[in-house]
């Protein structure tokens, strides 16, 4: 799950990390008080969604009168923002972050983050802050230090050191910065955090270490010990189709391609899009159905998958182990007839009953067409949709 940059900060904040004073505002006038507030400036008027660039998209502007953090703040909300992050649709700008102005002198970029490779968080650190990890990882990757945490996912105090002064820090500065990084390692630990990212993070003239931006993610499994942090999403910032696969209870991604997928099993949906994909064509979604698929459950993924109107045809892909094809197959007829689909569908199902799967899919009259494997269900499909090729 996602939050917004104030909500990050306001949650470091509570865990006894400095941040610049701020708040938000949702209109031109709100803003204008806010930073009436916040005293003398300059300020930063940023706008608030779930992606990062915003800067580049003009999301950030520095302000040195009340006048200009109106006008920042008038041009900004309501305004879709288009950054490297959101793609060409954007995100519509629903409010923006008022702060005060921090005396900077260098940018530095701190991160802990899931490492799944080795099943660990770790502490990311360089001295490039305020661009592109990507692309200082890519161009100087010496640049970069990552450190793990060890199995009982402990940071151990030469590992913050050794982090800090490759930052560039004096030793003077280390001790500080010791205690920051301490306490981001443990608000991960204590609220499933799987991401922390802290870019930039600003040294100041007098040398103190203060986030002027913060990202966090946190583990969607893990919400139902954290009530107080799963308050804080925000459904606008959702897919529409997403939004309503989450309420109704269907496990699904929206992609950007035309052949909507339907499969049960997280596995068998990752084979799916790839095999989509070889054959050159683009996968409209990923949608897991779940190994309990029944009736419903796949009306509801049909429901879906069709509200997106780029989809042009759709592969349904099950391996019926514990669930029998053959219930699959009525739950595909009656789903079919309930919604008068016209769109071809493409069918290939393997385990347990399935030749009454296929027979029922044979006889039903709604112009199934059936697949033998894989290769040949997505071979047929992508056939069938050629015309929804950009």
């Amino acid at each position: 799950m996602y939050i917004h940059e104030h909500q990050a900060k306001e949650l470091l904040a509570e865990h006894g990390v400095v941040v610049p004073r701020g708040a938000v505002a949702h209109t031109p006038e709100e803003a204008l008080e806010a930073a009436g507030a916040l005293g003398k400036g300059p300020w930063m008027v940023k706008a608030q969604i779930h992606a990062g660039g915003r800067g580049k998209g003009g999301g950030a502007k520095l302000c040195a009168t009340p006048a200009e953090v109106r006008a920042a703040a008038e041009r900004m909300i309501g305004m879709t923002l288009v950054t490297p992050q959101t793609g060409s649709a954007g995100k519509l700008v629903r409010k923006v972050l008022v702060e005060e102005g921090v005396d900077l002198r260098r940018e530095l970029y701190l991160a802990v983050v899931l490492n799944r490779a080795d099943r660990t968080l770790s502490l990311v650190a360089s001295p490039d802050g305020g661009m592109d990890i990507e692309e200082t990882a890519a161009a100087r990757p010496e640049r970069i230090l990552s450190l793990n945490l060890d199995p009982a996912l402990r940071l151990w105090p030469f590992q913050a050191r050794r982090a800090l002064l490759h930052l560039g820090l004096d030793a003077a500065r280390v001790k500080d910065g010791a205690a920051l990084v301490d306490k981001l390692v443990r608000f991960c630990l204590e609220k499933d955090a799987v991401l922390l990212e802290i870019n930039p993070l600003a040294q100041t003239g007098s040398g103190a270490l203060i986030p002027l931006d913060a990202k966090i993610t946190f583990d969607d499994s893990a919400l139902y010990r954290h009530p107080d942090i799963a308050v804080l999403k925000d459904l606008d910032e959702m897919d529409p189709l997403e939004r309503k696969a989450a309420e109704l209870g269907v496990n699904y991604v929206r992609l950007n391609g035309w052949v909507g997928t339907m499969v049960n099993g997280a596995g068998l949906a990752m084979a799916t899009i790839d095999a989509v994909k070889q054959a050159g064509a683009e996968p409209a979604n990923f949608l897991d159905a779940g190994g309990g698929a029944d009736v419903e459950s796949v009306r509801r993924g049909f429901e879906i998958m069709l509200a997106d109107p780029g989809v042009r045809g759709v592969l349904i892909n099950i391996f019926g182990g514990i669930l029998r094809c053959d219930v699959v197959a009525r739950g595909v007829i009656e789903a079919a007839r309930s919604m008068d689909l016209r769109l071809p569908v493409v069918i290939r199902m393997e385990g347990t009953n399935v030749a009454e799967a296929r027979e029922l899919l044979d006889s039903c009259g709604l112009g199934f067409t059936s697949a033998s494997d894989m290769t040949e269900a997505v071979r047929l499909i992508v056939e069938q949709t050629a015309g929804g090729r950009p």
